[in-house]
């Protein structure tokens, strides 16, 4: 078996609002093998760029588009086919966009391997620590009580362990910041776990001490990404003097090298990879090594659609400490309806990890054909 093709469609809906919402569009990958069985991976990035530096021309030998490097490859090369990525990459990667489309490219080819086998990933990357994953709803903070509180009754019935209230109002005013995490505890009641996304929007770090140590008085679960990922020292400080709170982060990185960073040289509480952004499947499942050894959660960052909330659920399966799956409960129509079968919670709040050959999701293709656009 042989890669022949490597796709990027840019699927987006009519009109993109300027809000910190990653599920109104998204690039999709489609990777095509000699034998008919074609894998299929999402990338959360800017879906232009990410066509770009897939389909791009060579520019001489080791700055070429990441087509040139998987056409011709056997995809259970998996290994190789990620170190050739990133050795024809490097003159304008190493990092973020070029990690991002290897990223996709690396999801799909563990796709084609599970169809090839007949086994669903996560039986490829670990096994099965679980069949089945509490989930916690993930969704963006809005400005008022009256729009917390529908969240709330709209949501919490349906059986989500939690709610992550994230970006949206939050990171402008301190004492906004501490009223809507009042009124969120007010809303979802004592039992419910309430997590934080503050959208490395804080830029002091004793701004981010005194605020976690408010959030404790509201039983908040974690805060997540007080500050951008290149703020490592204020990241190591913070988990050194904030015992209250768990500080998570983890969904901006791309490759070991910053991920070591985080884990070992920050000791952050949750490691937050998403699979879409750092390196793909290959490298999650590396990440998820590095935080058993440091007895740290892993719980992947899946703000998109299907095909990436699917990749989580695979890796989560064979993760030996994984303890939520993170559902993006935006209502755009790609979030709920690239995939066919969109994954449903139950009322115990579990969603069921695919038991089916590869990532288990299935383009609708009707819906990413009305949604794609058309770039060159």
């Amino acid at each position: 078996m042989i890669i022949t093709d490597v796709e990027v469609l840019v699927v987006k809906q009519p009109e993109i609002k300027m809000i910190g919402d990653g599920s109104q569009d998204t690039a999709v990958v489609r990777v095509t093998t000699d034998t008919g069985i074609q894998g299929i991976g999402e990338v959360d990035s800017s879906p232009y760029i990410m066509k770009a530096i897939v389909e791009s021309p060579a520019s001489h030998e080791v700055c070429r588009g990441l087509r040139d490097a998987v056409i011709g490859m056997d995809p259970f090369d998996v290994e190789v086919i990620w170190q050739k990525m990133y050795n024809y990459s490097y003159y304008y990667g190493r990092r973020s966009a070029a990690i991002h489309a290897m990223s996709g490219i690396d999801i799909a080819i563990w796709d084609i391997i599970g169809k090839a086998l007949g086994k669903p990933v996560h039986k490829l990357i670990g096994g099965s620590f679980r069949n089945k994953i509490k989930a916690y709803c993930s969704i963006l903070m809005p400005e008022t009580e009256e729009e917390i509180a529908k969240i709330c009754e709209t949501y919490l019935p349906m059986g989500f362990t939690g709610i992550k209230w994230g970006w949206g109002a939050l990171g402008r005013d301190d004492d906004k910041d501490l009223e809507l995490v009042r009124l969120c505890r007010k809303h979802m009641g004592d039992k419910a776990k309430l997590m934080i996304d503050i959208g490395m929007r804080w830029t002091e770090y004793k701004q981010a001490v005194r605020l976690c140590n408010k959030f404790s008085e509201y039983d908040v679960h974690w805060v997540e990404e007080p500050f951008l990922p290149d703020a490592v020292d204020f990241y190591k400080r913070l988990t050194q003097d904030v015992s209250c709170v768990n500080i998570s982060a983890g969904e901006e990185l791309g490759t070991m090298y910053e991920f070591n960073e985080l884990i070992n040289g920050c000791n952050i509480d949750i490691i937050q990879p998403d699979m879409s952004r750092c390196g793909g499947i290959t490298v999650a499942k590396k990440v998820m090594d590095m935080a058993m050894l440091k007895g740290i959660p892993m719980i992947p960052h899946a703000f998109k659609t299907g095909i990436l909330m699917s990749a989580s659920l695979q890796l989560i399966a064979a993760t030996p400490n994984s303890p939520f799956l993170e559902y993006c409960s935006q209502e755009t129509v790609l979030s709920k309806n690239l995939v066919k079968h969109h994954f449903q919670i139950d009322s115990e709040g579990y969603v069921n990890i695919p038991d089916v050959p590869g990532l288990g999701v299935e383009i609708d293709e009707e819906v990413a054909e009305r949604y794609t656009v058309k770039v060159w």
